[in-house]
Parts: structure tokens; sequence; C-alpha cells
């Protein structure tokens, strides 16, 4: 079940805010389950964990022989506007003043 985060309505937008497990199924609350104040959810990016998680996805990208396997170009900054690779098919070096041509694919 999904972590749903709720905020109390006030007058300025300093309401108290807490979560609460609740199945997608179920409406939105509309009182606060122990003071019975006036509520509305707080809308939130996702949360998505495990192999798909930031920190997760930071390892998968730095290792290079990964990316090559998987069919993937990595290109490290190595000046103002100048490219090189480290994996991959493509050119050795990119720049803006020189941009890349489908034929150098």
């Amino acid at each position: 079940m999904p972590l749903y985060v709720y905020e109390v309505i006030t007058d300025d937008d300093s309401g108290e805010q807490f979560e609460i497990f609740q199945s997608m199924a179920e409406e939105p609350l509309k009182q606060h389950p122990e003071t019975g104040l006036p509520i509305r959810r707080v809308f939130q990016a996702p949360n998505i964990g495990g192999k798909w998680s930031d920190s997760a996805m930071g390892k998968s990208a730095a290792d290079d022989k990964k990316l090559g396997r998987l069919g993937f170009t990595k290109y490290v900054k190595s000046g103002d506007g100048t490219y090189e690779k480290t994996v991959g098919k493509g050119p050795d070096t990119i720049s803006r003043d020189a941009p890349v041509s489908p034929g150098d694919l």
C-alpha cells in the first residue's frame, strides 16, 4: 500500500503534515483521523527504490563495460564544448564546433 502525505487545511500555509498508508482504491481522507480537522492530500514525487533508485542507477551508469555491452556510447567532457568517447561506437571526440553527422555514427 502506498504512503500518502496529508496536510491540515489552515488559513495560512503552515498546516500540520502527516503520513498514512492507504490502498490506492480508497478515497482520499477529508478529516484528520484523530482531531477531525479538515485535511487535503499533498501531491509528491513518487519514491521508487530497489534497482531503479537514483543511487543504483548511478552505479549502473558508471560501469563503462556494462554500458558498452548494452550498446550505449558514453562521452565525458574533456574541455569547453569538447567530449571524448569512453565506451561504445561513434566518433572518438565530439565538439560543438564540429557537429556529428549521421555518417559519423
